[in-house]
């Protein structure tokens, strides 16, 4: 049953990158809401953010923080959500993790709400929020799936800086300021800040998200094979992923190649399939140059596909262009989504 005087929701990792949308985002979608708890490490603890009007303070994580807690939105890292979501569970929170911690574990639902809100009834305290960029991809591909079923997937992402964080913003902008200078700039962050070497991301593309596996494919590369198999319950399903940082800000772009089951399926069929999917807005009219862009899909909530065509070899085979919001649907839009859900299937 809903809660009519609203729910008691924590943000951990509030004054991040995704922790800040998903405040806006719960202010957006006027979540109902009785108390907003903001969590953080000790360094951001003492930070004061702006939710409808009243001033939060932000409070440094511990496990008592979660007392009373009945949602709660994690973006922190994943050592944090291994630390701190068994927590929240034990005192009655639901998490909604939007880290790597949990994505991969057996008792706990990987859930994109178009896709697999079912999935949510599952849930054992925890539910993980996919990779940003499986989510806008499976977005597209789901109701494709369901009419004309789905046998390969081989994607190429092109992918915003900030999926590696404000830091990596920063860095790309102070980067490519300092270049147009005539100034040098040592790279700190990309393509990871933990890995032995840093590159340049103004005027270049990096074929490295994440640190390498033994089988040559990057951990991004794995998560988008492993997490898209999961989301749509078909381990049999063939999945290749390329994962590129590319000097963007906002919004990640894909160009995905996909193969369908059914025998004479044309583009037009999956343009008009797409046109009617929850959270796909179809931008595709190539005679006008109408595509999708990442820097128009910035602050929207939707995934946009464009470039729908079959494959000039394959009867059975797709190419088109996924684009959206990294921080938003990628992230902090499919939690709240999550959290909705939850009310809407009155599992809270």
């Amino acid at each position: 049953m809903a809660n009519t005087a609203g729910y008691h929701v924590a943000v951990v990792g509030a004054t991040g990158a995704v922790g800040k949308q998903m405040i806006q985002t719960l202010e957006r979608r006027n979540f109902p809401i009785g108390k907003l708890t903001l969590l953080s490490s000790s360094r951001s603890a003492g930070t004061k953010v702006q939710f409808k009007g009243e001033e939060i303070t932000v409070q440094e994580a511990t496990p008592e923080s979660f007392e009373g807690v009945q949602i709660a939105l994690f973006s922190a890292g994943g050592s944090v959500s291994k630390k701190f979501a068994p927590e929240a569970v034990k005192r009655g929170a639901i998490v909604i993790d939007n880290t790597s911690a949990f994505r991969m574990d057996k008792d706990v639902p990987l859930v994109v709400p178009e896709v697999n809100e079912e999935d949510i009834k599952q849930h054992n305290g925890i539910i993980a929020n996919p990779n940003c960029s499986t989510i806008q991809m499976v977005v597209a591909l789901e109701p494709i799936r369901q009419l004309y079923g789905l046998s390969r997937i081989v994607v190429s992402t092109y992918q915003a800086v900030s999926g590696s964080g404000a830091a990596a913003v920063q860095e790309l902008n102070e980067q490519t300021q300092a270049l147009l200078n005539g100034d040098t700039y040592e790279a700190k962050i990309l393509p990871v800040k933990g890995d032995k070497k840093h590159y340049q991301i103004a005027f270049n593309a990096i074929p490295q998200i994440d640190v390498f596996t033994e089988n040559g494919f990057t951990y991004e590369e794995m998560k988008m094979i492993n997490e898209t198999k999961k989301i749509m319950h078909m381990p049999e399903l063939k999945v290749s992923a390329t994962c590129v940082r590319i000097p963007v800000a906002v919004g990640h772009s894909e160009s995905v190649y996909f193969e369908v089951e059914k025998d004479g399926v044309s583009a037009e069929d999956i343009q008009k399939i797409l046109t009617n999917a929850p959270g796909v807005v179809v931008e595709d009219k190539p005679e006008e140059q109408q595509y999708p862009m990442a820097v128009n899909a910035v602050g929207e909530l939707d995934t946009f596909v464009g470039r729908i065509r079959k494959d000039l070899d394959d009867d059975k085979g797709f190419h088109m262009w996924v684009v959206s919001d990294n921080l938003l649907k990628g992230a902090a839009w499919n939690s709240v989504q999550i959290a909705e859900s939850l009310i809407k299937l009155d599992l809270i």
